[in-house]
């Protein structure tokens, strides 16, 4: 029986250079697509009594557009250089071009009209297997399927990219009446495995299900704001991480978007939802439309609800009718009450308690739980739907659903209850009778998530692309077994899926590595060249692993414990320093380097390498699967790995010399080997001068793509979009290198040392840098052992050496450098500060 051809993505269009569609179209660039970026043209024109303009391009407002994006933070392209991919286009000229389009997203203004007028335009252009999605935030699919010819209208759906399109993992799938269902799915798989996304499918209704939910949280924390008498600074204290949501909490979240832009949404709300039960609080507040008539729109006009005064953050204060010192915080007893790990007795002590703060934060869940029960059935499939939606689409840790249900079903709903008949909710629609069933714990278990509309627990997905994901996000209430143990210790667990591929994963505070993992490792390694055909090494979250946890290797017992990595992840505006000095506080350097214990040290790193040197040389191909930070030891194991599978989200580099030190595990050794492998017979200086800079300058890479631009990764690493189809493709790496009869490489025993003249070179450079006062003395000293590990030491250029050699070269200068007062200083300064010392 003869089967429908595959789908196949070779060419997408983006129609619309603002702020989604450029950033669309990187990121389509960044997976690999064709894409070509359509825009209005560039018309030519002078003001009358001037002079004739000269021709113009009509392609300026696109080329615009695509500049923009190399100097955006956090950047929408994995590297610079990938915009010259995005082909530039304009309506005027080049609507031909999207005959053989396969996707083509429309992401111009919300103006139905516009839209409208739009599709009529390129609808005679669009090939009867092209798939049209329009990426409105909340405007009527239905509504504007009716602008496309009936004969292709089957072809039309919405897909909407969250802000900003690359980092956020969401992307709604809107279907209208008509739309084919086929197309659904193929659109689907394209997302989740090519564009990495996670795919929540919504119902055709304003606002769809993350904004719409989202937004009403604003507007809810606004309403409690005012009626508890709170500063929008102390709501942003509690708002935020405190409850597991984003920094920006909520007002910085608000100035982000801008208050313009949420001004419309809520406008939106208001004349599209005149049913809601809560549709009086769909009103713009009379504080945020003065401050937009003042044109304060937030950051882009940099003053909103905050605003920058020198090195001073001020908030508006309404009491005040001006802006003051922000200095919010939330109150000691509501911290305390919020960081009860018994979710129960969490909420019971926040409605009971009547602090403002308390009270406040019992109202904005209570109304979520409220909003989201009311509405589940009209705006998505099941409960999982909306809780996914919440935590990829605003970055929430748990979904409202997840939340209600850890908090203990049947008294939270209770309670929702006894305040709708006291008068205290904002609405008092009543609870669903499905809330209320007798028995009901919660909506989501081990078989899947409640349905209102089908009155049943809907299992996830079944399209194939989905088993790609063999250990999807998980949800409260579902269960995990990560697999059949093999070996497990303090440290790791060495297991598989039932196959023959082995999985090794870290069990260490932030996947640090210390001497029982190496332990661990070694005794992995053993049995997987024993039993398996290969070995992947995947952490069940990210990090991969921020580097050694040198006071584990040295036997002694620190008082302090890496601190959360996550936040700063989240600020891509930060400089590879700021970064490298960060990650040194999770090095976790402690009393043993300060007791001088050096020999225990030098024992440890000699450890240290001979477990990158087994990862090497095992007799079975061993797999590196990174997702986020890989930092200094942890891009050591990945570099000696026979592959590495990296997200495009990693972040990985050598950062040692931010606390004085120098990479030790075989990070040196293998930038040495590699020059020479680049170099190809001729001069290796110049890849050994890349390389010098990345370890000196503790480059870290802004993704898998541009740590390939580094060297960290190799041109034979695979890159892949989505986190959660990671250890699937590396276990396919592994099994790949296996049927292929796989061998370890050679160990090279003739390797030419650049030598005395190369790092004579490198002084003379660092020498200048000195002069200027750009580096210190200790800098200077830092640098010169780098230099002097690459060259392969002090002999004579092109003097045959081996890895030993430049291991031994590693050992030496990191225990010469840690035996220095200054990065010892610099060590302790750090970790108490986790601010750079430069002494």
């Amino acid at each position: 029986m003869s089967q429908d051809p595959p789908f196949i993505v070779r060419k997408v269009a983006v129609l619309g250079a603002g702020v989604m569609g450029a950033q669309i179209a990187a990121h389509l660039v960044n997976a690999d697509v064709e894409t070509i970026l359509f825009e209005l043209a560039a018309k030519e024109g002078a003001p009358a009594g001037t002079a004739p303009p000269s021709a113009v391009d009509p392609n300026a407002n696109v080329q615009k557009a695509v500049e923009n994006l190399k100097k955006l933070e956090p950047s929408p392209l994995s590297v610079a250089s990938r915009a010259s991919y995005i082909r530039q286009a304009n309506y005027d000229q080049n609507l031909e071009l999207l005959q053989d389009c396969d996707i083509v997203i429309e992401a111009i203004s919300e103006r139905m009209d516009w839209k409208a007028d739009l599709y009529r335009k390129v609808a005679p252009y669009l090939s009867e297997l092209t798939i049209f999605a329009s990426n409105t935030s909340g405007l009527s699919i239905k509504r504007l399927a009716q602008a496309f010819p009936e004969n292709i209208r089957h072809r039309f759906c919405g897909v909407h990219f969250f802000n900003p399109p690359r980092y956020m993992h969401l992307v709604e799938l809107i279907p209208c009446d008509s739309t084919d269902p086929q197309l659904l799915n193929q659109l689907e798989n394209f997302l989740v495995t090519t564009l990495g996304k996670g795919v929540i499918r919504a119902k055709d209704t304003p606002n769809f299900i993350a904004n719409r939910v989202g937004s009403f949280g604003m507007l809810a924390t606004i309403h409690y704001t005012r009626q508890f008498g709170l500063g929008f600074d102390v709501v942003d204290a509690l708002t935020g991480p405190l409850i597991g949501r984003p920094k920006s909490a909520t007002y910085r979240t608000a100035d982000v978007v801008g208050l313009d832009t949420f001004a419309h949404v809520i406008n939106t709300m208001r004349d599209t939802l005149p049913d809601d039960p809560w549709h009086k609080y769909y009103e713009v507040p009379a504080w945020l439309k003065s401050l937009i008539d003042k044109g304060a729109l937030g950051q882009k006009t940099k003053a909103g609800v905050y605003r920058k005064l020198g090195k001073d953050i001020h908030v508006l204060d309404l009491a005040k009718g001006g802006y003051r010192l922000s200095d919010g915080v939330a109150d000691e007893e509501v911290r305390q009450i919020v960081k009860n790990k018994n979710v129960q007795e969490k909420f019971a002590q926040l409605r009971a308690n009547p602090h403002p703060q308390a009270q406040f934060l019992w109202a904005i869940f209570r109304e979520a739980f409220h909003y989201c029960a009311v509405h589940l059935e009209s705006i998505a499939d099941n409960a999982r739907d909306v809780d996914l939606a919440l935590r990829w689409g605003f970055g929430w840790e748990r979904g409202p659903f997840e939340i209600w249900q850890a908090a203990g079903w049947s008294q939270i709903a209770n309670w929702i209850n006894e305040d709708i008949a006291a008068g205290k909710t904002m609405a008092s629609a009543p609870l669903p009778e499905w809330v209320l069933e007798a028995g009901r714990t919660g909506v989501h278990g081990p078989k899947g998530s409640y349905s209102p509309a089908q009155k049943t627990i809907k299992p996830r997905s079944m399209l194939p692309v989905y088993r790609r994901q063999l250990f999807p996000d998980l949800l409260l209430g579902e269960e995990r077994k990560y697999g059949e143990t093999i070996i497990e210790t303090d440290a790791v667990r060495m297991w598989h899926t039932g196959d023959d591929i082995a999985i090794v994963s870290f069990k260490s505070k932030m996947h640090t590595i210390g001497d029982d993992v190496l332990e661990g490792v070694l005794q992995a390694v053993e049995e997987a060249e024993r039993s398996y055909q290969g070995l992947v090494f995947w952490q069940t979250e990210p990090p991969f692993s921020l580097g050694a946890n040198l006071t584990k290797m040295g036997g002694a017992k620190s008082g302090g414990k890496p601190s959360a990595f996550g936040a700063m992840l989240k600020k891509f505006t930060r400089t590879a320093s700021s970064l490298v000095l960060k990650a040194a506080h999770k090095l976790h350097v402690a009393d043993a380097l300060m007791a001088g214990k050096l020999a225990q040290v030098e024992a440890m790193v000699a450890q240290f390498q001979e477990t990158t040197q087994a990862l090497k040389y095992s007799t079975i191909p061993t797999v590196a699967a990174v997702d986020g930070m890989a930092l200094g030891g942890g891009c050591e194991f990945l570099m000696h790995c026979d592959r590495a599978v990296a997200t495009l989200e990693s972040y990985i580099g050598l950062v040692e010399a931010g606390v004085g030190l120098l990479p030790a595990g075989g990070g040196c050794k293998e930038f040495a080997l590699r020059a020479v492998m680049d170099a190809k017979g001729g001069n290796a200086f110049p890849f050994l001068q890349k390389y010098f800079e990345a370890v000196a300058m503790t480059q870290v890479g802004k993704s898998a793509e541009h740590a390939k631009e580094i060297g960290y990764l190799r041109g034979c690493d695979k890159v892949v979009m989505n986190r959660f189809e990671l250890l699937h493709v590396a276990k396919a790496e592994a099994r790949a290198l296996a049927e292929a009869g796989y061998r370890p490489p050679l160990k090279a025993a003739n390797i030419p040392a650049a030598g005395k003249s190369a790092i004579a070179t490198f002084k003379m450079a660092m020498t200048n840098m000195l002069e200027g006062g750009f580096i210190s003395e200790h800098d200077y000293l830092i640098g010169s052992k780098i230099a002097h590990v690459l060259c392969g030491g002090d002999v004579e250029p092109g003097s045959l050496v081996d890895e030993q050699w430049f291991l031994d070269l590693e050992r030496e200068a990191f225990i010469e450098l840690l035996a220095t007062e200054k990065t010892q200083a610099r060590i302790e300064y750090t970790l108490k500060t986790g601010k750079p010392l430069r002494n």
